[in-house]
């Protein structure tokens, strides 16, 4: 008796080449996205498509080193050291195309195994739009500093933490 043969969908595997017209498409809303909810934490996204897969790759400005930077025995100087971290970019995630516009595959970069591992979209499914994609990748982009501000532009301080040594004491008894 022959047996049958069940196909079983592995996120991780498989996909379809992505036709021009939609890499085109994807690209667009990809910088479209990150355009008006990521401003200011990226210099440069780098967006190819290679077989099924989207890379997406982000630029960022690095901070600059203490005054002390860089040691004696460095090999480059404090400018190259800048220009090669600005020419370092981040991998922010890998999408997988499975045929349709909304339904991609995400896997994020690992730099402690360097390579892409399956990941999961916020909603708990293996497939979702690339925007979702991005909105979560965008927790490995530096945060801007805001000089001293808070969200309004105002200079403020940060909270004083209160010690229990210069609070009044409150008797229960009534004293």
């Amino acid at each position: 008796m022959p047996r049958e043969t069940t196909w079983v969908f592995r996120p991780d595997r498989g996909g379809r080449r992505i036709p021009e017209a939609v890499q085109q498409r994807t690209a667009q809303r990809i910088l479209r996205y990150a355009e008006q909810h990521f401003t200011g934490r990226y210099t440069k996204l780098a967006i190819r498509f290679r077989g099924q897969f989207c890379y997406i790759d982000a630029y960022t400005e690095p901070e600059p080193p203490g005054p002390n930077w860089p040691p004696r025995d460095w090999p480059e100087t404090r400018d190259q050291y800048l220009e090669r971290l600005r020419n370092t970019p981040t991998h922010l995630c890998r999408l997988r195309y499975y045929g349709d516009d909304n339904r991609w595959g995400v896997a994020f970069y690992t730099y402690s195994n360097e390579r892409y591992e399956l990941s999961v979209f916020p909603s708990g499914g293996f497939l979702g739009p690339p925007e979702e994609a991005v909105h979560v990748s965008a927790g490995y982009l530096p945060v801007p500093t805001t000089g001293g501000r808070d969200h309004r532009g105002q200079r403020g301080r940060a909270p004083r933490k209160r010690s229990n040594r210069n609070r009044r004491r409150v008797r229960g008894d009534g004293r």
